[in-house]
């Protein structure tokens, strides 16, 4: 790979890593990791020690790069700010690019890395379109790296031991389900106040619980068809294309061709006073059980005069990312969304320094086989959000009531309209 380290012999190999973007995301998760991996590196018995660097970042101002610096947990990375920060950033040493702009513009900060060959991490979800997809799949391939992406909730405890219920037998064909993720107004009015305008919560969110259904009870099904209406005129007018609240509805075909429907519910305009910040809730119906999950009941609750609702939330969701003080002492900060993000660059370290480097493809195509990341198996997920999204700019102009078809005779994703002959094909190629 020409962008990675020249190690000399009996030397720590290292692992330089660009950010782009330093939001809501980078601090609660990739801050910590790089910090963590700033003080203890990464070991596995197939590569070794490997150190890790946040060498470089991209941002919209500078402004949080400069907090970052002089923070002073991290050794000294380059702060590349403006139009032009992502080129500046790959003009720079780095092996490893991670992507957390806003979901509308993950495509060319992808795009540009891969081309510049590095490996590339993207927040969910990877992208908006599937022809946006195919891209980058191609370039990964043509550049001999990897594409991944994060879904973070698919490492939940709860989410994992339903899997491995669903794996094992012990719960069986799932028959329909309902998930829910409502965020406070704070986040549309404040933390994502800079970038919502024609956005929605349900590509932002919904994407969680997408993947974690066509992950989790796939791949043998079909998927079928998507539904999806909304609400607007708290976020901004009634009229206008930034949607408070969405309700989608996907629908899968078993093999014994029995469907199956999932309604997803998500919305940003929660009150901000409401004790659980984030509300997450999901029913998985089957042939034998239900499976129920919710994140305030398996919790904790706490009140504390003058700090919450807001510094300190009424519910909190330890299992994502907490802050902790351990029982020797030690500072640390801990989680499912930080967890995952270690294992992409754990991936990478496999690939690039498990082995003799004559058998770097044969590594390569071992870590992309692991589909809960790689961008090959994010198919059906941008499906539906491809899909969400234009059904939703059909209300927006009046057309409410579509449908959008997968895989019919007449291409890959078809958006049919109550009363409109001929239906749009959104993507003309298999999903």
């Amino acid at each position: 790979m020409a962008s990675m380290n020249t190690v000399p012999p009996h030397s720590t190999p290292c692992l330089r890593a660009g950010m782009v973007g330093l939001g809501m995301i980078f601090e609660d998760t990739y801050r910590p990791l790089f910090e963590q991996l700033h003080a203890e590196g990464l070991y596995r018995r197939s590569f070794g020690p490997v150190e890790v660097a946040l060498s470089a970042v991209a941002s919209r101002t500078g402004a949080r790069a400069e907090r970052l610096r002089l923070a002073g947990r991290l050794p000294a990375f380059i702060s590349c700010a403006g139009p032009s920060a992502l080129s500046e950033l790959l003009r720079h040493p780095v092996d490893v690019v991670c992507v957390a702009t806003p979901d509308d513009r993950h495509f060319e900060g992808a795009r540009q890395a891969l081309l510049a060959r590095k490996h590339v991490l993207i927040e969910k979800p990877s992208v908006l379109r599937l022809q946006e997809l195919d891209d980058l799949l191609t370039l990964a391939r043509e550049q001999g790296v990897l594409a991944r992406v994060v879904y973070h909730k698919l490492a939940d405890p709860d989410h994992k031991k339903l899997r491995t219920h669903v794996v094992d037998g012990v719960l069986r064909h799932v028959n329909n389900g309902y998930c829910s993720l409502l965020e406070p107004k704070q986040i549309s009015g404040s933390q994502f106040a800079e970038w919502i305008t024609g956005r929605n919560p349900a590509t932002y969110v919904a994407v969680h619980y997408i993947k974690l259904i066509d992950f989790t009870f796939g791949p043998e099904w079909k998927l079928q068809r998507i539904h999806a209406t909304g609400q607007r005129g708290l976020v901004g007018p009634s009229e206008g294309p930034t949607w408070d609240s969405v309700q989608l509805q996907i629908v899968y075909l078993h093999p014994d061709n029995r469907e199956a429907a999932f309604d997803i519910h998500t919305s940003w305009v929660t009150p901000d006073n409401f004790p659980g910040y984030v509300e997450q809730e999901v029913q998985f119906r089957f042939d034998n059980g239900v499976w129920n999950a919710h994140q305030r009941r398996r919790g904790v609750e706490v009140t504390v005069e003058g700090k919450t609702p807001h510094e300190l939330k009424i519910t909190p969701n330890h299992h994502y990312n907490g802050t902790f003080l351990e029982p020797w002492n030690q500072r640390s900060q801990r989680g499912y969304g930080i967890e995952v993000l270690q294992r992409f660059f754990e991936e990478v370290a496999h690939v690039e320094f498990g082995g003799p480097p004559d058998r770097r493809a044969d590594r390569l195509e071992e870590v992309r086989r692991l589909s809960y990341a790689d961008l090959s198996a994010d198919r059906n997920t941008v499906a539906i959000v491809q899909a969400l999204e234009a059904l939703l700019q059909k209300q927006r102009h009046g057309q409410s009531g579509g449908v959008v078809r997968v895989n019919d005779p007449r291409g890959g994703l078809v958006l049919d309209l109550p009363g409109v002959a001929e239906g749009e094909i959104l993507y003309p190629h298999r999903v």
